[in-house]
């Protein structure tokens, strides 16, 4: 049989992508799984992140309140109720109200004695920033003297004569002798020209402050004598304070917030090693500390 009389076969091959016997259909189903298991799992992470008070809001907003069982009015669904009884309309707000109103404590002694230490840490509190504060104006005042005196020329050369520092009692501002620059005339209690000038100088500090100010005349120890003073310096340093004064109230400072005028004569040195350096003779201005105003003890 020659090659031209064979029959033509033509044979047919159907190609399967992939795993064709069973589909697609698997991928559909797994993604489902995976889908569900991740919800769960944040289900779980959710429970596992609320606390209780969050776990009792979720259930009661889920909860079917309106069909709580009941024995006022119809007794159904849409059963009515008096003012104030928990019925089918009203079990759920009842409960919360009662729930943030609860019973007074027993202990009312207990009570007591918390709200008194809760006083008296506030007032101990208060203090705290009152003394803050006053430190932090002290601070400010004594700064603003300084500046003064280093701009002012003719204040510039007595600025060796003022000294600045705080105390227990408050700010205080001493006015200095130096060896040849007095403040006050020998044996007397009027205050010269350079005094004057630098209590004028102080007393626009003291203006800008509400304490109340204590003056202190000091004089010094009589070169030679075993005693401090001599009889008359108590006498002429209480009359050098109140001189002082009088200047002050002259420059602005308001009489009322004046608490004392004293003198010490040599009783209490500035150089304690020497009591006959011209620099104790010197007049001390306080600024006193001030005790915070507090309310009144009812209980007494």
């Amino acid at each position: 049989m020659s090659n031209a009389d064979r029959p033509i076969l033509i044979k047919k091959v159907k190609k399967v992508v992939g795993h064709g016997h069973h589909g697609g259909a698997w991928k559909v189903a797994y993604a489902d799984f995976v889908t569900a298991m991740m919800a769960f799992f944040l289900l779980m992470w959710l429970i596992n992140t609320t606390d209780p008070e969050q776990k009792r809001g979720i259930a009661e907003y889920f909860a079917p309140a309106s069909v709580s069982a009941t024995t006022s009015g119809s007794g159904g669904i849409l059963g009515g109720t008096s003012l104030g009884d928990d019925g089918a309309k009203s079990s759920g707000s009842m409960s919360v109200i009662t729930e943030l109103a609860p019973e007074a404590p027993q202990d009312a002694p207990q009570e007591a004695g918390q709200s008194s230490n809760l006083a008296a840490a506030s007032e101990e509190a208060l203090r705290e920033e009152i003394a803050r504060r006053e430190a932090a104006e002290f601070a400010s005042a004594a700064a603003s003297l300084r500046q003064a005196m280093q701009s002012m020329p003719e204040l510039a050369e007595l600025s060796k004569q003022l000294i600045i520092d705080q105390t227990p009692e408050g700010l205080r501002i001493q006015i200095v002798d130096q060896e040849g620059r007095s403040m006050f005339d020998q044996n007397s209690a009027r205050p010269n020209a350079r005094a004057q000038l630098l209590l004028r100088a102080v007393a626009k500090v003291i203006v800008q402050l509400p304490n109340r100010i204590s003056i202190t005349g000091h004089t010094s120890a009589v070169a030679g004598s075993s005693r401090a003073s001599a009889p008359g310096d108590w006498a002429l340093s209480a009359q050098r304070a109140d001189a002082s004064r009088l200047i002050l109230q002259a420059a602005g400072v308001d009489p009322d917030r004046v608490y004392s005028v004293s003198g010490k004569a040599g009783s209490d040195p500035l150089y304690p090693d020497d009591p006959t350096l011209a620099g104790n003779r010197r007049i001390s201005i306080v600024l006193l500390r001030e005790a915070p105003v507090l309310p009144r003890d009812t209980s007494l």
